[in-house]
């Protein structure tokens, strides 16, 4: 059996950081997923999908992702089930991320300039 998810898109919102009462970090955010075609209005749709992360990788995210941040994220689908305010059974589906890839560079305070980051590789020095 597979279980088995794969995205690309932005977060809608900065990432929100908490921890259990064991003291393990879990990060919860939002992705906007585009749709691979347009509506009949001739515009693109996105899907909203929730992405859980745990442990480092959740300090990692909250501490370096904000919102509009392009990620790939793949995990596992997961569906659970909870009862509401007025004890109606719902379910709630989301991601559980394995990894989160940054594929953008952080912008510095909103500021056009990416913020610094490690030295690009030399390509000259490459043995082949």
């Amino acid at each position: 059996m597979l279980n088995r998810i794969i995205l690309i898109g932005r977060l809608v919102a900065d990432p929100q950081l908490r921890y259990t009462q064991t003291g393990i970090a879990v990060t919860n955010f939002t992705l906007a997923v585009d749709r691979p075609f347009l509506n009949q209005s001739g515009e693109r749709e996105a899907d909203f999908i929730d992405i859980v992360t745990w442990r480092k990788q959740a300090e990692i995210c909250a501490n370096h992702l904000t919102k509009g941040r392009l990620v790939a994220v793949e995990g596992r689908l997961q569906i659970r089930s909870y009862e509401d305010q007025n004890g109606i059974r719902r379910k709630a589906a989301e991601v559980v991320a394995n990894s989160v890839r940054f594929l953008d560079r952080a912008r510095d305070f909103g500021s056009e300039e990416p913020v610094e980051g490690p030295p690009e590789p030399e390509f000259d020095d490459v043995p082949f």
